[in-house]
């Protein structure tokens, strides 16, 4: 019997530690509230327990990550629904596999005591923008809703100075800001900002972050057991506000600042809390409105553009 018993204590100590499975994901720019579930995932080893050794990377340019992911240089980017539909017509060879942030965040932003109190009181004003495509379709859809045609506004090309724009009076009104961020930075620089919600003015909704992946290159596997982990942390954040806030600011000094703990506040509840989880009505509409706006040439099935991978039970493979 003792021979027995230590015969398979030294089997046990003579098996094989599997190693862990490494992943890369780019993120869409520096690390800030968007990224919360990740970050929180990370943080309290989720990853780990899923068997995966993630690689968080920044990117230099936003605009690199899903090119990266096309290009098989890394295996998952967090980026944009209503970029992905763009991307997967110009043949960039991406799928949506996860959703992040489950809301659009851009909103059409006004000073909160200025003469525009809703769409309509656009007319004759000028809008800034940073970015020509999604963004002028936002608008021409809110504008046909209220009665107005583009004709009836000026776009300006501001840049990224979006905030800056609006309190000169450069502009009268923004399209692009994120409404968990721009309007605590106009409160923080003196302003008193008010969003425009898009969803709500004519523009069907979607997802604002979702994580894309190469089809070709698409280890179902490792990218479930890694939604799961986020799942994770978007259940641990909602459970845990405040553990999970001390978690993620941590990882950086400049996260601890005013902008980054009201933008945290107005994130959490716009984290999917079933990433893995796909609406494929969302795609289909959005793949509508484009193709109406003319910014694409055809309809493609949303197996084209977003997968649900769904989720394997039982013990890692």
């Amino acid at each position: 019997m003792k021979h027995t018993l230590l015969a398979g204590a030294f089997a046990l100590i003579a098996q094989p530690v599997l190693a862990a499975d490494k992943l890369t994901l780019m993120l869409d720019w520096f690390v800030n509230p968007d990224h919360g579930p990740i970050i929180v995932a990370q943080e309290k080893g989720f990853f780990k327990d899923e068997g995966l050794d993630l690689e968080i990377i920044a990117p230099a340019d936003p605009a690199d990550p899903p090119k990266m992911v096309a290009a098989g240089q890394a295996d998952l980017a967090v980026s944009y629904q209503p970029q992905l539909h763009l991307q997967v017509h110009e043949g960039l060879p991406l799928v949506r596999v996860g959703t992040l942030i489950a809301t659009p965040l851009n909103c059409l932003m006004v000073n909160a005591n200025g003469p525009i109190q809703t769409v309509a009181d656009l007319k004759g004003k000028k809008i800034g923008y940073s970015v020509s495509g999604v963004e002028t379709a936002l608008i021409n859809a809110m504008l046909a809703q209220a009665g107005l045609t583009p004709n009836d506004i000026e776009m300006v090309n501001v840049n990224w100075s979006l905030t800056p724009a609006l309190m000169t009076g450069q502009v009268d009104a923004t399209i692009g800001g994120y409404r968990n961020f721009e309007l605590t930075q106009m409160k923080i620089e003196g302003g008193e900002g008010r969003c425009l919600f898009v969803e709500e003015q004519g523009v069907p909704t979607y997802d604002e972050l979702i994580f894309v992946a190469n089809p070709l290159k698409l280890d179902r596997d490792e990218t479930r057991r890694f939604l799961h982990a986020v799942e994770r942390g978007a259940q641990y954040i909602v459970n845990h506000p405040e553990e999970s806030w001390a978690l993620f600011s941590a990882t950086a000094p400049d996260l601890k600042d005013e902008l980054n703990a009201q933008a945290w506040k107005d994130t959490v509840p716009r984290f999917s809390q079933s990433p893995a989880a796909l609406d494929q009505g969302r795609y289909a509409r959005f793949e509508a409105f484009l193709r109406e706006a003319a910014l694409i040439d055809n309809i493609r099935p949303v197996g084209d553009l977003a997968i649900d991978i769904g989720w394997q039970e039982g013990p890692r493979p």
